[in-house]
């Protein structure tokens, strides 16, 4: 169970969904995409193309060439840095791991078809039948949880069942949960009349998920849940926790030191699944960027700080120092530090 916390404007959590849903496509898995905001079939619509290995290839290959260009016109280090080991930013520049994706072009539509697909849109199914209220949890929680429950029985997903056909792999992908348009209000106050429905709905998926063949993202507004209690639960129900924020309308989008970056990305939890501990990152501080064609996640580098404002500050600084050297004041002082030595 993967949980996400949507960026302000749900811009990039929107593509990281759709990345994942993209993936299952490639790999064969069946999908199945639930919303209350936008229609899963015009989310599938939206998919990433994926890229082919010699189109990826070419891709690493401008840019490990312009990075070497960078290297050799930037300025000599010291020599006590020079036999350090470099660092990497990206482990795209060395490993492939899953498939890359060409988020300037959409998926063909037969390879999206080629997949067995499930929709689930809260309007259609709040229509098509009266309220109904299960598990203590307002009405579309428990029609999602039916639905899924549904499709896991019938389709063969079922770890706990013996399965005759060929076993397969379902991905679950749910868009905006705990938003007003699924009906929850713990986004619109600090002390919310429904507050249980969410922490119940996760809950009672991530029973079904460890006994099924299934793997699920769910993209939350975190910003707008206001109750602190609210969300330590949501992430003790959670597997991994991840968390984008958008550098959109912010000061950092105009900083000079994040030019190279649109946003950062928080990781609260990683799984720990049949273990007492978990594998800890050798860092925390991540950053994304939208290039060209690729959404990449990489090590956060802050470039040094030689903007003019910092020059004009030294160059002031080294004249304000001239002139205190040069009076009495300055000569006593050099005088005394002499004589500490």
């Amino acid at each position: 169970l993967v949980f996400t916390e949507e960026d302000k404007y749900g811009l990039y959590s929107s593509l990281l969904f759709k990345y994942f849903l993209a993936e299952g496509v490639v790999c064969g898995h069946d999908l199945f995409v639930a919303s209350a905001k936008e229609h899963p079939d015009n989310i599938l619509k939206e998919l990433p193309a994926p890229l082919l290995d010699d189109t990826y290839g070419k891709e690493l290959g401008d840019e490990a060439a312009a990075k070497s260009e960078d290297v050799q016109d930037s300025m000599k280090i010291a020599w006590r840095y020079q036999n350090l080991p470099k660092m990497e930013a990206s482990p795209t520049t060395y490993t492939k791991f899953g498939h890359y994706y060409d988020v300037s072009k959409k998926m063909a539509p037969e390879l999206c078809q080629s997949v067995k697909r499930h929709s689930f849109y809260l309007h259609e199914e709040l229509s098509s039948e009266a309220d109904m209220k299960t598990w203590n949890m307002n009405s579309g929680y428990a029609r999602l949880l039916q639905s899924i429950q549904r499709i896991i029985s019938q389709e063969g997903f079922d770890g706990s069942d013996p399965q005759k056909k060929q076993r397969n792999v379902l991905r679950i992908g749910i868009q905006s949960l705990g938003s007003i348009v699924w009906g929850d209000d713990v986004c619109c106050s600090d002390t919310p009349e429904d507050a249980h429905s969410l922490t119940k709905f996760l809950y009672v998926l991530r029973g079904l998920l460890r006994k099924s063949l299934s793997a699920c993202i769910i993209t939350v507004p975190a910003h707008l849940i206001q109750n602190k209690a609210i969300m330590e639960r949501v992430t003790n129900l959670s597997d991994t926790v991840v968390g984008l924020e958008s550098f959109i309308g912010s000061e950092r989008e105009t900083n000079p030191l994040y030019k190279d970056y649109h946003g950062l990305v928080h990781v609260h939890q990683i799984p720990r699944l049949n273990s007492l501990i978990c594998d800890v990152s050798d860092t925390k501080d991540l950053a994304f960027r939208l290039k060209r064609k690729l959404f990449t996640i990489e090590r956060l580098h802050l470039p040094p700080d030689l903007s003019d404002t910092v020059s004009r500050a030294s160059k002031q600084d080294l004249a304000g120092s001239a002139k205190l050297l040069s009076s009495g004041c300055g000569a006593m002082a050099m005088g005394k530090k002499h004589l500490d030595f």
